[in-house]
């Protein structure tokens, strides 16, 4: 995506001096000066919620260089996936002294008494991907992941001419993002594409728990037309079913299965070019990473947001009172960029897409 500047755009309810951002010599939170006067880095911790995926291992990747640009220290850890270890994680940053913590629970249910032991301490907190259930925090990075369920429906809904058998991968509903993207996607078939049948089934965001559903699903209904998985965590197991089946054919085949996923990856869009699969909505991992610092930052140095339209494309809104959230833009990304059912798509090969910009 285009270079964006670290800072807001003036809205109704920010303030001018908000809409500098991280401009000038920092707020009251920023630390004392060095040795030349300049005021100190301010440390943020960063625990990365898993590394066993593509998407995340490309969001560790940019937490570092988003951190030297904004000028920020960062201490890290990696929670894997697990609540208990984040909660150790978080305990261990605070113990090194950062001002700020940055986190993506996977779980977005048991993360709230972590949330309120900093609260409790006054270390501001960004959330990166998940919104917790309950709890506060000074900002959610996120995208609009009832969006990522609706453009799914839109495409599968249009390329199967609304009639037909789909299966949908989800996630995990214990996570906020798993239970957004499975009930936008049912609502929207279910009001726009009433005579597709939906398959809905849980994966706990597994791999191979994905590919052993889809191989159930298949076996009983040879005739399922469309796959829609949560994530990329489920598209080598996607196409090693669909290829011992004999499906994985090109999309002009009569017996190609349409398959969208979620997240953008540099494999996903070389499989939409390669017609192994046929859309993907792209999470922004960079994105992710810079704004992510760059309010953990902007909460060290004193500054407040408030709901209103960005200078990057996004949206703040107030999910509750205490908790803001910055909607990112995620597109639909397609073999050739056309409009399906009202959504407009990006081609796989624009270069505005992260995926395809990752060295």
């Amino acid at each position: 995506m285009r270079p964006r500047r670290f800072a807001l755009a003036v809205t109704l309810t920010v303030s001018a001096s908000l809409a500098a951002a991280c401009g000038g010599d920092g707020g009251a939170g920023a630390g004392g000066g060095g040795a030349s006067g300049a005021p100190a880095k301010p440390v943020l911790g960063v625990d990365y919620p898993r590394s066993d995926t593509d998407f995340w291992n490309s969001y560790i990747k940019y937490v570092p260089q988003s951190a030297g640009e904004l000028g920020a220290d960062i201490k890290t850890t990696n929670s894997q996936n697990d609540v208990a270890t984040l909660t150790a994680n978080v305990q261990s940053l605070v113990g090194q002294g950062v001002r700020g913590v940055v986190m993506a629970p996977q779980d977005t249910a048991a993360v709230a008494p972590t949330l309120q032991q900093l609260e409790g301490k006054k270390i501001p907190v960004v959330l990166v991907d998940t919104r917790p259930d309950q709890g506060n925090a000074f900002m959610v990075v996120r995208a609009d992941n009832r969006a990522y369920g609706e453009k799914a429906c839109r495409y599968l809904g249009e390329k199967l001419g609304g009639k037909g058998k789909v299966i949908m991968l989800q996630g995990d509903l214990a996570s906020i993002n798993g239970r957004d993207r499975t009930e936008a996607f049912n609502e929207c078939m279910k009001q726009n594409y009433p005579g597709i049948k939906v398959f809905g089934e849980a994966t706990n965001w597994d791999g191979a728990v994905a590919a052993q559903k889809l191989s159930t699903v298949l076996t009983a209904n040879p005739d399922l037309k469309g796959v829609y998985m949560q994530s990329s965590f489920a598209l080598a197991g996607t196409l090693q079913v669909l290829k011992q089946r004999d499906l994985l054919v090109p999309p002009d085949d009569a017996k190609h299965v349409f398959v969208v996923s979620n997240d953008g990856i540099p494999q996903e869009l070389k499989d939409i070019a390669a017609g192994n699969i046929d859309a993907t909505v792209s999470q922004p991992a960079d994105l992710y990473a810079k704004y992510a610092l760059f309010y953990a930052k902007a909460a060290v140095d004193g500054k407040t947001f408030q709901p209103g339209k960005t200078d990057h494309d996004s949206n703040i809104i107030q999910v509750r009172p205490g908790l803001l959230e910055d909607q990112l833009s995620a597109p639909l990304v397609t073999a050739d960029g056309a409009t399906y059912g009202g959504i407009p798509s990006v081609k796989h090969d624009d270069k505005s897409l992260w995926g395809n910009n990752l060295n």
